[in-house]
């Protein structure tokens, strides 16, 4: 419809991170390329669960905390037993890489070329320093990748599932 209209896709934002991985199961990215469309990952940090934030349950004053009752987006019943124990496992191999579970995050995503960018939503200048930092280690072995996909993919730790296929 828009090359029939003459107008220019330049770019996509899909919710995109490792925890939503709808882009990779659809193809998305492929089309993308295709097209030749850029992707901007939006919640590459899963609205705060790959920082760390959530590890040892709600902080005070955390979205979480303020809005858990929320039947869309980020809320309290995500945070099973199952799920933490995915989480605080990729933040230990985040700690192997000598990152930041948000800096693996973020290099997850970085390392794919037909990703451009991704959106972060920084609350203090020091979190965007530190996202910043993602980008000195875009590498991931192939071990690393399996077990990822092992914590994430495989334990169906996709918490947007339900609404990435609509």
């Amino acid at each position: 419809m828009l090359r029939e209209w003459k107008i220019p896709l330049l770019i996509h934002q899909p919710s995109y991170n490792l925890l939503n991985r709808w882009v990779d199961k659809t193809g998305l990215l492929d089309t993308l390329e295709d097209n030749g469309v850029g992707c901007i990952a939006f919640t590459p940090l899963a609205q705060g669960l790959l920082t760390g934030k959530y590890l040892s349950g709600i902080p005070e004053g955390s979205r979480m905390q303020r809005e858990g009752k929320k039947v869309r987006g980020l809320t309290e019943k995500m945070l099973t037993e199952s799920n933490l124990n995915s989480l605080r496992l990729l933040n230990e191999m985040a700690q192997h890489r000598g990152q930041s579970m948000a800096q693996m995050a973020l290099s997850w995503l970085l390392k794919d070329q037909r990703v451009t960018s991704a959106l972060i939503g920084a609350s203090r200048p020091e979190q965007l320093e530190e996202n910043v930092l993602a980008l000195n280690n875009l590498m991931f072995s192939e071990k690393e990748l399996a077990q990822i996909d092992q914590h994430v993919a495989d334990g169906e730790l996709n918490l947007w599932q339900a609404s990435s296929d609509k």
